[in-house]
């Protein structure tokens, strides 16, 4: 099938013959350019009767006219394209008649009236355009080219020359204006030119004003959203604390009735019944007094009610406490460890480090004379003889120590 158009590989556009290939070279310096079997679109607006070469030409013309209804004159306008380059006119007449018949002729530019031209031309609009925009106008009025100019400023092809059969002539022109009227005509279409143009900005500058609250909006609700979803996380997250708060509770008091079971064992007393802790704490006058021997309390328990005392009494500091009990846990591994070194059982009372680490705070001291260290020199130190030390008691304070550091509770129930 023979070629139909040429179509740039650059850019995808057809054109109709070689000139219209080399002026869009020149335009847009394109050179790669190949011969297609498909036919440059030729679809006339039934309302003002406009070519258009492309959809986009049509969809252009749409939005700026309103006119939607085209007609398809493709095949009618459809002929095989000639690749060769036109050759210029020959000298003599033999040669002109022997080149008539050469097809690349039937295409011309199109007669325009020439005093419309002129008047376009003067206004500084170039030839090519305004030869353009007096024919696609039907060549009938400066103000129409002027329109056709403002509506179609950004068409690719708005300073090509317009190509059109030779058999198609243009209308008489009507006549021109005078130069007063081109000038005053010319500044009116500047004038609604350019409020066409303002209008058209303010419009679009209000779209994109709704495109700003729109995503503005969207943007709030999804961090709405984000923020509800990290609250129900953290109060799902407390639960579960809680929950597990609330378990380790219940096994700490499951180890403390075991543990006071296991001491009334070795005690040698009866197991507690769970319905005597709910009667009343004075006894009737019908109760017997329990005739059981109660042994009083064991130095370990002594030394638990001291730390249990010293963390209640400075609860509201976690760290000062927890560094009193790691202090008094060394003091008592060094004696352990080294019962024969006298400086490892002698503190000085008003030793700033000791005084911030354990003599500041109540029970620290009295902890350390549970152990067996007593006050001599006038209370100046606290000393731990030699045939005092009970490596036994020592074990149980560091045991009782250890337990009061690991155990998060302790002292709390």
């Amino acid at each position: 099938m023979a070629g139909l158009s040429l179509k740039c590989g650059d850019c995808g556009a057809h054109l109709r013959s070689v000139e219209e290939a080399q002026e869009h070279a020149e335009l847009t310096s394109h050179s790669n350019f190949s011969e297609s079997t498909e036919a440059v679109l030729n679809l006339v607006c039934g309302t003002c009767g406009k070519p258009c070469r492309s959809k986009t030409e049509t969809d252009l013309h749409t939005k700026r006219t309103g006119h939607t209804d085209f007609v398809d004159r493709t095949e009618e306008e459809a002929k095989p394209i000639d690749l060769e380059t036109p050759k210029a006119p020959a000298a003599n007449s033999e040669e002109g008649g022997t080149s008539g018949s050469n097809e690349a002729q039937d295409m011309a530019v199109p007669e325009v009236d020439k005093k419309l031209l002129a008047e376009l031309e003067s206004m500084g609009f170039p030839t090519a355009r305004a030869t353009r925009a007096l024919h696609y106008s039907g060549n009938t009025s400066l103000e129409a080219a002027v329109n056709w100019v403002v509506d179609h400023e950004s068409d690719p092809d708005i300073d090509q020359m317009p190509m059109v059969p030779v058999n198609i002539k243009v209308e008489d022109a009507k006549p021109s204006l005078t130069p007063e009227e081109v000038k005053l005509k010319a500044q009116e279409l500047r004038e609604r030119a350019r409020k066409k143009k303002e209008e058209e900005e303010r419009r679009m500058e209000r779209e994109r004003e709704k495109e700003r609250i729109r995503a503005g909006k969207e943007l709030l609700e999804a961090k709405r959203i984000e923020e509800e979803n990290e609250r129900k996380r953290i109060v799902a997250l407390r639960k579960a604390e809680k929950e597990e708060e609330k378990r380790a509770r219940e096994k700490i008091r499951q180890r403390l009735e075991e543990d006071k079971a296991e001491r009334r064992r070795k005690l040698g007393l009866p197991p507690e019944d769970p319905a005597a802790s709910i009667k009343p704490a004075t006894p009737t006058v019908h109760e017997k007094k329990s005739s059981l021997p109660v042994k009083p309390a064991t130095k370990a328990e002594r030394m638990r009610d001291c730390l249990r005392s010293l963390k209640q009494n400075h609860k509201d500091d976690d760290a000062k406490v927890k560094r009193a009990f790691q202090t008094l846990l060394t003091y008592v591994g060094n004696v352990a460890k080294n019962p024969d070194e006298e400086k490892f059982r002698k503190i000085r009372l008003n030793n700033p480090s000791f005084q911030e680490r354990v003599g500041s705070l109540k029970g620290g001291i009295e902890f350390l004379e549970l152990c067996g260290f007593e006050k001599i020199e006038g209370g100046e130190f606290l000393f731990l003889p030699r045939d005092k030390v009970d490596i036994a008691v020592l074990h149980s304070a560091g045991s009782e120590l250890n337990s009061a550091i690991v155990n998060p509770f302790f002292g709390v129930l």
